[in-house]
Parts: C-alpha cells; structure tokens; sequence
C-alpha cells in the first residue's frame, strides 16, 4: 500500500470528525455541556460510544495479536469486557440518579462523602485515564507506523494530534458523535477483515488446520494456562467497571433505562464480536506464521491480502478503534482534574466560560502527558494489564464493598487502594510470580478485598449516612459549574 495514499485518507477522516465535533457541539455553551453532555445523552449515542471505545487499541492490536500467537485465548480480552460491561448494567446504572460528576465522588459517597479518599480516588483514576490514553496513543501510533514506515514517535505524535483536535473543539458532546461514527467503521473494518481472511486462508477447515494443535483447544487453554486465561479476562473485566471513562457514560445518560439498556446491547454485541479479532489472528498465523511482531498482525492482513479499497477502510477502522478509545479516556481525565483535582481553584470555574476554556487548556496538558507516557513503551497488553492491576484493583474492590457493604468506611478504603496497589507492585517484580498468573490482577483484588473488609471491621464506622454524604457532594459540587 501506498503510505502517501493512506494518509491522505487518514487525514481526510480526521477533517472530517473535527467538522463533525464542531457541528454538533455548537450549541452546547455550558460546562456541564463540554464536559457530560448535559446529563441527556440519547441512548443510541450511549451504545455507540461505549461499543466504539470497548472495540478499542486493546482489541485491535492486543487482542488479534494475542490471538496469533495463542489461537482461541484471543477471545479472552472480549469475554472478560462483556462480563465487565454486563455487570455495570446491572450493578452500577441505578448510580446514574445521584448524578456524580466523577468516580472520587461515588467512591467517597460510599465512605461518608470522606476528602481523604475522594482525593487519593482522584489521584489514582486521573493517573489511570492518562494510563489508558497513553496505550490508545501507542496503540494507534503501532498502526501508522507499520502502514507507513515512519518513525514510531512521530507517529505517537500524529496519532496524539489526531484525536487531540476533535476533542479539544468539541468535548463530550463530540466524543459521543465521533465514537457512534468510528463503530460503525469499526464494525464494518474488523468484519471484513475476518471473512475474507478465512477466505484467503482457503476456507473454516483450513483456518482450523493451520494452528498449532494447542491453540485450537478451548479458549487456548492448553497453550495459556488456566490461571493466566483467567487474570487476563480479569483484568480487561476490572478495567471497565473501574475505568472512569465508563462511570462518565452512566453520569451522562439520559436516564438509569438509557444508561442499562445501552449497556445490555453492547454486552451482548460486544460478546459475539469476541471471536472476531480470534478468527483475524489466527488468519494472520495461517498466511505468515512467521510474523516477526505478532501486534503487527491486523495491519499486515490489511496490506498484504485485502484490496486496496478495503485495506484502507481496514485500516482506518483500527485507528478509528483507538481514536475513540482515546477521546473518551482525555475527557475522563479533564472532568477529574476540573472536578476533584482544581478545588484551591473553584473561583475562577464559576461561569460556563471559564470551565469550557479551562477543560480545553486541560484536555491539551493531559494529552501530552499521555504522550510522554506512551514514548516509554510499545508493548500494549503488558501495557494495559499491568497498569489496570496497580492502579485499578483497589478502585475495583471499593466501588464493590462501597455499594454493597453499608459498613465500609474510610479506613478500609484507604487499605483496599494501598494493598492492590502495593501486592500488584511486587508481583511484577518476581518473574515467576507474573509468569504464574500471567498477570498480578487475581492477587491484587483477592488482597485488596481481604485488607478492605479487616481493617473496616477493626475501625469505628462512619457517623455520616447515605444521605447526608449525597447533601455534602451536593454542597461541593455546587461550588463548581460541572453539575
């Protein structure tokens, strides 16, 4: 394929979204606007956005290369996120009548409206949307520099610039547009891709016979392990019910129905696409079993087997899938910084004004951190599942404890944070342990859920109730133009 061609295209698409971001946000002045689409976001706009960030950098380049070199366990990155979204559904939309603006403010109603754990909740999920921004940024920048053969940091910052304009004109209101636009492509691109792939290959019985008998056992799990096919399900799973980017789409939904509803059918979509990206890596393996980089295998199906005409719609699906991802993450992350991370500023975010221009000047520092970020590594599964464990397994297990255990305080909190963090740390450390679990998910929440129940039940409860926490965060988020 031609590089000069392809971005051409490429950079037509982007036009494209940043007229889009600005003809449907253009009547949209207020802060709570920008920022959570004014609490009506239409039910079809929830789907599309929640189906397009979850059909993301993960499935398009984790998951399809995860699948050449393991077969079946490509599935495992798309049963753990339909769980994850299913159990949102039921779980956590009802949460959307309380309007939060974001997760540290749920988390700290949970525990008496306490500012010690809204602030460390604060610290932990900003830190956790620049950590998924920047595996979008790498993600994307795999794909550009693969299609085109220009430098990989130069691509990052491409890929950065990209989504960056559109979000920054935009906001939420043009996230949810672009991201109901991009699934569409996404759909379209990953379906494609994986029949005529089986196509090429010769064929079902063909695709079958060419994988490694180990990977053509359930889920791979001759060739993975149990424990290891587990924690990765488990750690796509805890990074969307603790993923602030989700949460947003519950705050901003029209109603508990939109937000559920919504939710249920990309469950379910998201669920039969999980073989999909299986069945586009295996394809690879088939063609190539040579591939010297298996993350590289969606890319190379695109240009070495598909038309040209189709290749490119290919391809900007797998951008597309990483666009959306990203601006998601970006607006999470401003709403935090704003919301729980700004309040020695609250007098100058008084006025509509003031909270649009001070999220745009946000939504572009937060976009070069994650930049930054993504310059240090390539690898997006380790990526990914490393940083969900350290930085969201205490998040996991409090949103849990919090809504389902009247009892919970502070100070369990404050463990549950600190252990998943710290047990996450030293598995990584030890080689054999990270081997043994494929990753430290499973570890970090079982301590985390043990250290949050201890210490709760050895600490004085919280004298402030549901209700008087819900009257506090009032009260806070009053101070600001965000609710």
């Amino acid at each position: 394929m031609n590089p000069t061609l392809f971005l051409v295209v490429f950079a037509g698409y982007v036009i494209f979204m940043i007229v889009l971001s600005w003809w449907v946000s253009r009547a949209h002045a207020s802060g709570q606007d920008f920022l959570l689409g004014g609490r009506q976001v239409a039910g079809f706009l929830t789907l599309g956005t929640t189906v397009a960030t979850m059909v993301g950098t993960g499935s398009s380049m984790g998951a399809v290369g995860f699948a050449y070199t393991n077969g079946w366990a490509g599935t495992l990155y798309g049963i753990g996120g339909a769980i994850g979204i299913l159990l949102l559904a039921f779980m956590y939309a009802p949460i959307r009548e309380l309007k939060f603006v974001t997760m540290s403010e749920e988390i700290s109603y949970y525990v008496g409206a306490d500012s010690i754990v809204k602030a460390v909740v604060a610290v932990l999920i900003f830190a956790a949307s620049i950590g998924w921004l920047g595996a979008h940024i790498i993600g994307g920048a795999l794909y550009l520099g693969w299609i085109t053969g220009i430098d990989l940091n130069l691509a990052k910052l491409i890929v950065a610039a990209a989504f960056g304009v559109y979000v920054i004109v935009g906001g939420y209101v043009a996230v949810v547009w672009t991201d109901t636009i991009q699934a569409v492509v996404l759909f379209i691109g990953f379906l494609l891709m994986a029949v005529m792939s089986v196509q090429i290959v010769g064929g079902w019985d063909a695709l079958i016979a060419a994988q490694p008998e180990s990977n053509r056992s359930f889920l791979s799990i001759q060739k993975v392990g149990v424990l290891p096919a587990l924690s990765l399900s488990a750690a796509i799973l805890v990074g969307i019910m603790a993923t602030p980017s989700y949460r947003q789409r519950i705050y901003s939904g029209k109603s508990v129905s939109t937000v559920r509803n919504s939710f249920i059918m990309a469950g379910g979509l998201y669920l039969a696409f999980s073989v999909i990206p299986a069945i586009i890596g295996m394809a690879a393996f088939a063609i190539n079993p040579t591939l010297e980089e298996a993350p590289f295998a969606f890319p190379y199906l695109a240009i070495t087997v598909l038309p040209l005409a189709i290749g490119i719609v290919v391809l900007v699906a797998g951008l597309s899938a990483t666009m959306s991802s990203a601006s998601s993450d970006a607006i999470a992350a401003v709403t935090i910084l704003l919301r729980d991370l700004s309040a020695p500023f609250a007098d100058k975010l008084k006025s509509n004004e003031s909270v649009v221009a001070s999220s745009r000047v946000g939504l572009t520092v937060i976009i070069i951190a994650a930049l930054l970020l993504a310059l240090l590594s390539n690898n997006i599964i380790g990526y990914i599942t490393s940083m969900i464990s350290t930085v969201m397994s205490g998040l996991f297990v409090c949103g849990l404890l919090g809504k389902y255990w009247t009892r919970f305080n502070r100070f369990g909190a404050l463990a549950a944070l600190a252990t998943g963090s710290i047990v996450s740390l030293l598995v990584l450390s030890n080689d054999a342990w990270t081997a043994s679990f494929g990753n430290p998910i499973l570890p970090a929440i079982a301590t985390s859920f043990v250290a949050g129940i201890a210490v709760t039940m050895v600490t004085p409860a919280s004298a402030v109730s549901l209700s008087e926490a819900r009257r506090i965060l009032e009260d806070q988020r009053g101070e600001i133009e965000l609710g």
